[in-house]
């Protein structure tokens, strides 16, 4: 990739000065926070810090929806009111014991003089608690968990007694390493910004919960009092780069809790690139940062840093409106649609550098999928969504979530994935699910997911409300009018297709509610109040515009029938093999639910491209699932055949069996087993 600029430093520089005077301010560590909104005109202590989102679109003029609260919506007993139990029960309290038990809170207590213990883990360890920070806060603000909140206050205080009085905070960078500090090579490698990112997203989450702003003062300063005065575009501060982004949407979400535009500035300022970091071309294109963000082509690199980068990105368009990084952004969306996105919703082919492949590079068992990266991928999404209300970027977060990020923490919440693959042989030794990494970033990255997952479902407009997402739930909220709305679903979805929803407003209104028809459902219907629909297309939103009073019912049929999937041709891994999907879950093989398979013949089960597919829901099995059976054969012949054949001599038959299938989020929860998603087919 070339290394362009398509703005000068200069040029920058005049331009952001033009949009804020915002000058450098000094503030006690207790009222960083009040004291930022009062530089901001916005000192108003009852700012309703409860009332946001995932993140803050309230006021972001470029945003056509509006997210909702965490706390508006309830998830109640269905499909993911399991998942998120286990995680405030199990996930996020052994998680706990697990940083702690590998010293990540020794690192901030020995700067303290209250631990002895050396330092431990990577240059990124810091993020852990700092995520893990953030999943509490989300969980807290759909929930009274008194004995989760006593430990994070606890981290929290414990935190921030180690910032050092001009602001810095990292425990890696300390003692002999303090020089090493925002060098420029450090810059590339060492996730300072990451890091305090980081700390800055937990630290929101937080504060939205409690209303306790001890840890973001904490980020707070050490943005005002460290990084702002000494890097960035001015004529004295030293050059920045992002290395691993984070940091960018950190700022944008702290710019929107505040109102500083200062924040906004230093976003876009290290999106843009800083051309007095000479960077190599394999750092350009592994850290997918550095150079003008406009000037990206394609998704490269690193899948974390790439999805990440693509979140702030948006974040900033959403802000701004700046045309040139919507049409980057969209240009990078095709790129991922159309030649780098897992059918689970996962995305980075190479385990060399996390990375992604070129365009077309899929492969199964050595496919990669961080956890993180399906994270990433499902949050630029839901950005994109907020910026272009286009119902395909739902349906992207929507396989995500089923799919790559639902397999990356075990049914018991105590056991998870770092990489994903699509097909899997335990008998290389590899052990895909453990309960601890020393790159410990999926595991609490996941807990924050889950337990943020309330405030994905729905999104506000001018004109309505959108629904994005199923499940028994029940949103109260408001239209953007200021009137009430109420909307409960009711639903086994996504075993089952039928959703009733039950619409009732505070007073009579006309708007519209736009009903989500997802892409895989070729074959839906919707009535209101038993009226029939038309114009119901799949991947699009339903607009159902009208006069809502009193309780009003809409009934949604979607298509659950099983559909067998092909990759396009130029997916090498994927020629000759299919893959099912019902619904939005996809399927894959276990070899120990098939009759007799064994590890040296499970390659030659294949599914009949003419057979039928059946589904049934199992209670008792992977904790309620539905299994699908579908006609199969295997052909043992193959086993003794040559290894190369005349063509005209290879025969499609094989002994018949039928293949049992479940949901591929729930592999590698039983005993140790052979999986593929992607299976080989027989015509006959």
């Amino acid at each position: 990739m070339k290394k362009t600029e398509t703005m000068s430093r200069r040029t920058f520089l005049s331009a952001a000065a033009g949009t804020a005077a915002a000058s450098l301010f000094t503030t006690a560590h207790a009222g960083a926070l009040y004291s930022s909104m009062a530089q901001a005109g916005n000192a108003d202590p009852q700012y309703p810090w409860k009332d946001k989102g995932v993140i803050d679109l309230s006021h972001s003029p470029y945003a056509k929806l509006k997210g909702v609260p965490v706390a508006a919506v309830t998830i109640q007993e269905g499909f993911w009111s399991k998942r998120r139990q286990t995680n405030v029960q199990d996930s996020i309290p052994s998680m706990y014991d697990e940083l702690i038990a590998h010293g990540r809170m020794d690192n901030f207590l020995r700067l303290e003089g209250r631990s002895d213990a050396p330092q431990k883990g990577p240059v990124y360890s810091d993020s852990d608690m700092y995520k893990w920070t953030e999943a509490v806060g989300f969980a807290l603000q759909t929930q009274n968990l008194p004995a989760l909140r006593e430990k994070a206050d606890t981290v929290i205080h414990e935190i921030v007694a180690a910032q050092e009085p001009g602001g810095y905070l990292n425990t890696y960078y300390v003692q002999d390493r303090s020089k090493l500090r925002m060098l420029p090579d450090t810059q590339t490698t060492g996730h300072e910004l990451y890091n305090i990112g980081h700390l800055i997203q937990g630290s929101i989450a937080y504060y939205r919960a409690t209303g306790d702003p001890t840890l973001l003062d904490a980020g707070i300063k050490f943005v005002d009092g460290f990084l702002l005065p000494n890097y960035g575009p001015g004529p004295n501060q030293k050059p920045i780069v992002a290395g691993h982004p984070e940091i960018e949407m950190s700022l944008i979400e702290l710019y929107r809790t505040t109102g500083n535009h200062k924040y906004l500035e230093l976003a876009g300022y290290i999106l843009h690139g800083d051309t007095r970091i000479p960077l190599k071309e394999r750092q350009i294109v592994y850290m997918f940062c550095g150079i003008p963000f406009t000037s990206r082509t394609k998704l490269e690199g690193h899948a974390v840093r790439a999805m990440y980068a693509c979140c702030g990105a948006t974040d900033y368009y959403l802000e701004t409106g700046d045309a040139s990084y919507l049409n980057t952004l969209t240009h990078l969306w095709e790129d991922l649609i159309e030649h780098q996105l897992y059918i689970t919703g996962g995305v980075g082919a190479r385990s060399e550098g996390e990375a992604f492949g070129d365009a077309y590079e899929l492969p199964n068992a050595r496919a990669y999928g961080e956890s993180c990266a399906a994270i990433g991928n499902m949050m630029w999404n839901y950005r994109m969504l907020s910026a272009t209300a286009d119902a395909r970027h739902a349906d992207v977060m929507e396989r995500a979530l089923y799919n790559g990020i639902n397999s990356g923490m075990s049914l018991n919440g105590r056991l998870y994935c770092y990489r994903n693959p699509l097909a899997f042989d335990p008998s290389t030794g590899d052990r895909i699910r453990n309960p601890w990494y020393d790159t410990t970033c999926c595991p609490p990255n996941l807990e924050r997911t889950l337990a943020s997952l309330p405030g994905y479902f729905y999104s506000t407009s001018s004109e309505g409300i959108y629904i994005h997402l199923y499940d028994n739930s029940e949103l109260n909220w408001r239209l953007e009018s200021g009137n009430a709305i109420r909307i409960t679903q009711t639903t086994k979805y996504p075993w089952e297709g039928r959703v009733n929803l039950r619409v009732m407003p505070g007073q009579p209104e006309e708007f519209t509610i736009f009903l989500r028809i997802p892409s895989w459902s070729r074959a839906s219907s919707v009535s209101v109040g038993g009226r029939q629909m038309g114009n119901i297309a799949p991947g699009r939103y339903l607009a159902i515009r009208r006069r809502w009073s009193g309780e009003e019912n809409i009934e949604l049929n979607l298509d659950m029938q099983p559909k067998l999937v092909r990759a396009n041709p130029a997916v090498a891994e994927d020629t000759g093999r299919i893959a099912v999907q019902r619904g939005p879950v996809v399927f894959c093989m276990e070899q120990l639910d098939q009759a007799d398979a064994k590890p040296d013949n499970f390659a030659l089960f294949a599914a009949r491209l003419s057979g039928e597919t059946t589904a049934q829901y199992n209670a008792d099995l992977l904790d309620g699932v539905v299994e699908l059976t579908h006609a199969g054969v295997v052909n043992e012949q193959a086993a003794s055949a040559a290894l190369y054949q005349a063509a005209q001599t290879a025969g499609s038959g094989g002994q018949s069996m039928p293949l049992r299938l479940i949901p591929y989020y729930a592999w590698a929860n039983r005993e140790p087993s052979n999986m593929q998603v992607w299976i080989p087919y027989s015509r006959a």
